[in-house]
C-alpha cells in the first residue's frame, strides 16, 4: 500500500503543492517576519539571501555555539506566502535567534514540478550543513541524502521514497507528517457548535491525503458535536465537486479540483452558500482566497482556516469572516529538528505529529478567533481526549471512515 500510494501521489504532485492557507495569513506567535528568498531557477540556483547575526536577535541570553549553514527549499509560493511555507521558515528563524551565528538561505523552487524540486536541492546540497525541504514534492530526496551523508535534512508533509516510489528511512532526514484530521475535528467541532443555518462544509483543492485528512477530521467534529451535545448539523456536499483521492476512492467533499484557481474556489463557495452554509473550513491554498471573497461578499457566513493562524485574511472593513483556524504546527517542530541538530542529539527517521506533541490544534487566542467561550471550553475538553488518544478521527488511511467514527 505504501509503494502504490507513493507512486499514485507522484503522479498527480506537480499539479499543485500547498494544501491550505492563503498570502496574507498571519503566522503562529512565536514566528518573525519573513526574509528576501532567491527565485532562480532550479537549474541555476544560487545562494543569495542569508540572514546574519545582524538580522536576528544578538542579545538573546540563552544565545546557542552553533553556525550551521542552513537552506529551506520551498515552492513556487515562496517563504512569504503567509502560510504553509512561511510557518516553515518562522521555525527556522526562531531557532537562528537562539543561534545567532547560523544563517538561512531560502531557495524558491519556480515551477512546481517534482523532478524540478529534487534538482533544486541537489544543486545546493554541497553548501550547506542542514537543508529544509518544505512539502511532499521533495519526496524524492532520498538518494541525494544517502549520497550526502554529512548534511541534515528536514522534510516537511511527507516521508522519503526510493527512486521505485517505496517508502524509505534515511539517517540523515527527519521527516515528518502531520495528524491533520485532529486538526480537521477541531474546526469541525467549532462549525458544528457556531453554525446558525445548522448547514456546513469543507472545501479542499485536492484530495492528496493530507486534505483528505482534513476534511474526515471535520466531518468527525461535526459527528461528535451532533451526538454529544443533541444537534442537527448537515454536512453539505456538492456531488459535481466529490474528490476522488490517490487510490482513485471517491471521497466525497467538495474539491476545487486545484490549490491555485481563485475563480473555481469562489464558485464553490457561493454554490454552498446557495445551499444555505454559513460556515467553510477552507483547506485549498490559493483557490480559498475565492472561497474567502465569497463569504466576504456574502453576509453572516464564515470561514474556518487551516494549516496557520489565518485571521488577517478574513478583514472585511471593520468585520472578519476567519472563525478560527485550524493548526498544524510546522514552525516548532523545524525549530526542534534544527535544535538537535546543533546539539548534537539528530536522529533521522519518519515521524507522524499530532496533538500528543502539540503539532496539532485550533486558534483560540482572544482578538484571533470569533469563537465564543463556551465553544473554546468544549473544544479543549475534546483536545484533552484527542491527545490521549480516546478520540481518533477518521483519516484517509488510518483504516477509520466518518461513517466508522463514534463520538464515545
Amino acid at each position: 500500500m505504501k509503494k502504490a500510494l507513493s507512486l499514485a501521489m507522484a503522479a498527480v504532485l506537480a499539479l499543485s503543492l500547498t494544501a491550505c492557507g492563503n498570502s496574507g495569513s498571519t503566522a503562529p506567535a512565536e514566528s518573525s517576519a519573513p526574509a528576501q528568498e532567491s527565485a532562480a531557477p532550479a537549474e541555476s540556483v544560487e545562494a543569495t539571501t542569508e540572514a546574519s547575526s545582524s538580522e536576528v536577535a544578538s542579545d538573546t541570553a540563552d544565545a546557542g555555539n552553533a553556525a550551521l549553514k542552513i537552506a529551506i527549499v520551498s515552492s513556487p509560493s515562496g517563504v512569504d506566502d503567509g502560510s504553509f511555507n512561511e510557518d516553515n521558515y518562522n521555525g527556522i528563524l526562531s531557532f537562528i535567534e537562539k543561534n545567532p551565528s547560523s544563517t538561512v538561505t531560502p531557495v524558491k523552487e519556480p515551477t512546481g514540478d517534482t523532478a524540478a524540486a529534487v534538482q533544486a536541492v541537489a544543486d545546493i546540497v554541497a553548501d550547506y550543513d542542514a537543508i529544509v525541504c518544505c512539502g511532499f514534492q521533495f519526496a524524492g530526496i532520498a538518494q541525494i541524502a544517502q549520497d550526502n551523508p554529512n548534511v541534515k535534512f528536514i522534510l516537511v508533509d511527507s516521508f522519503p521514497s526510493d527512486a521505485e516510489g517505496n517508502e524509505v528511512e534515511v539517517d540523515n532526514i527527519y521527516a515528518m507528517q502531520f495528524k491533520e484530521q485532529e486538526s480537521g475535528f477541531f474546526a469541525g467541532m467549532a462549525a458544528a457548535y457556531e453554525t446558525k443555518s445548522n448547514k456546513v462544509a469543507v472545501v479542499n483543492g485536492i484530495a492528496y491525503p493530507s486534505n483528505v485528512n482534513y476534511q474526515y477530521g471535520f466531518e468527525c467534529g461535526v459527528k461528535y458535536v451532533n451526538e454529544v451535545d443533541g444537534k442537527s448539523v448537515e454536512l453539505v456536499e456538492l456531488p459535481s465537486y466529490a474528490g476522488t483521492d490517490v487510490t482513485g476512492a471517491n471521497v466525497g467533499g467538495n474539491y476545487i479540483g486545484s490549490f491555485a484557481d481563485e475563480a473555481t474556489g469562489k464558485v464553490v463557495g457561493n454554490a454552498l452558500i446557495d445551499e444555505g452554509v454559513d460556515i467553510m473550513f477552507v483547506a485549498a491554498g490559493a483557490s480559498g482566497n475565492g472561497v474567502i471573497t465569497a463569504a466576504k461578499e456574502a453576509e453572516g457566513v464564515y470561514i474556518i482556516g487551516c494549516d496557520v493562524d489565518q485571521y488577517d485574511d478574513g478583514a472585511n472593513g471593520d468585520a472578519n469572516v476567519i472563525l478560527t483556524s485550524g493548526l498544524k504546527v510546522m514552525s516548532t517542530n523545524v525549530d526542534r529538528a534544527l535544535t538537535s541538530i546543533a546539539d548534537g542529539s539528530f536522529k533521522g527517521g519518519n515521524v507522524t505529529l499530532g496533538a500528543d506533541t502539540d503539532s496539532t490544534g485550533y486558534v483560540s487566542a482572544s482578538g484571533r478567533c470569533q469563537l465564543s467561550a463556551d465553544t473554546i471550553t468544549k473544544i479543549d475538553a475534546a483536545y484533552e481526549k484527542v491527545k490521549a488518544g480516546d478520540i481518533v478521527p477518521a483519516a484517509n488511511f488510518n483504516g477509520i471512515t466518518p461513517d466508522d467514527f463514534k463520538a464515545e
